[in-house]
């Protein structure tokens, strides 16, 4: 039995490497002129994601076991900034895909589970009764805003404005760099989470119209706790961006942010739901009927001998 996505690592990031599958299992190669040629094998079993940035390859064998093994493999830029393209481990159900889908379908459940999310953001009593998802962005940036103020007077740097552009990446404050760097890495994580929870990344309830809207739905929840606080700790740091990635992957261990992902999706999606659904490996196909719902799968369903 594989390990379930809530007890999993974090994540993995790799650049400038060779990953192949040989007859012990998923290995990278890394080849540096002081060093040769070094190689490091991966719990591919215990990592719910691995970031491949800029100069690595990978086999199709060891792409496929991790698949199998239901590691979420993301394509990313230098640093783990953007993500690109991602796998889709073999999840075989679909039981929080169709309560996320009829939640997203129904626009009054949909504003539900907004108003939720901003709730768990920013405490019960955030997001009144009544609310459009207008009034909800706008006390979102107030609270933010605010937030970043709290923390550039803590730590002495002025006046803060968060900036993201791609295009002029270098000239950014380190600050900035920190926090895309950060924030990456926990889209990585989520995506991966919500990937083998069986949902879809691209039905959101707050963002639309990318395929990781749910990604960042979710890993809103918890940026002002991970990674906000964590970039404005590294205002001064001459290597934001790969300081960033470790004290994230660091402060995980204390977060035990993958439980948190997993338990805070199912109840958003459907808050009277078991929770306690078994493993999907335990799990049959059903078959669907209009009448009953889902029916068992795996037997014979024709009448008479």
């Amino acid at each position: 039995m594989l390990p379930r996505i809530a007890d999993s690592l974090s994540f993995l990031y790799l650049d400038i490497v060779r990953i192949h599958q040989d007859d012990t299992g998923v290995c990278a190669e890394v080849t540096s002129e002081r060093h040769g040629t070094e190689t490091v094998y991966l719990p591919t079993a215990a990592l719910s994601c691995v970031l491949l940035g800029p100069g690595t390859s990978i086999t199709a064998r060891a792409l496929a076991t991790f698949a199998r093994h239901g590691t979420t493999v993301l394509v990313t830029g230098s640093g783990g900034v953007r993500c690109y393209a991602a796998t889709l481990p073999d999840s075989l159900t679909t039981t929080w895909l169709e309560r996320q889908t009829r939640a997203w379908a129904d626009d009054t459940r949909r504003l539900a589970v907004a108003g939720a999310m901003y709730e768990k953001r920013f405490g019960t009593g955030t997001a009144p009764a009544g609310s459009t998802l207008a009034q909800l962005r706008g006390l979102e940036g107030q609270r933010v805003k605010a937030h970043y103020r709290l923390l550039a007077q803590q730590y002495k740097i002025g006046r803060f404005r968060r900036a993201y552009d791609p295009d002029s990446w270098d000239t950014q404050d380190p600050v900035n760099l920190a926090l895309s760097s950060a924030n990456t890495c926990l889209y990585g994580i989520v995506h991966a989470a919500i990937l083998a929870l069986g949902c879809s990344p691209a039905l959101g309830f707050v963002h639309n119209g990318n395929q990781q809207a749910f990604v960042y739905d979710i890993a809103d929840l918890y940026k002002a706790d991970l990674t906000i606080p964590l970039a404005f700790s590294l205002h001064a740091s001459t290597n934001p961006e790969a300081e960033a990635r470790r004290s994230f992957r660091d402060g995980l261990r204390l977060f035990k942010l993958l439980p948190r992902i997993v338990t805070d999706v199912q109840i958003l999606l459907d808050p009277e739901a078991q929770l306690d659904i078994p493993d999907p490996e335990e799990q049959l196909v059903d078959l669907w009927d209009p009448i009953a719902g889902a029916i068992p799968g795996g037997i014979n369903h024709g009448e008479g001998p």
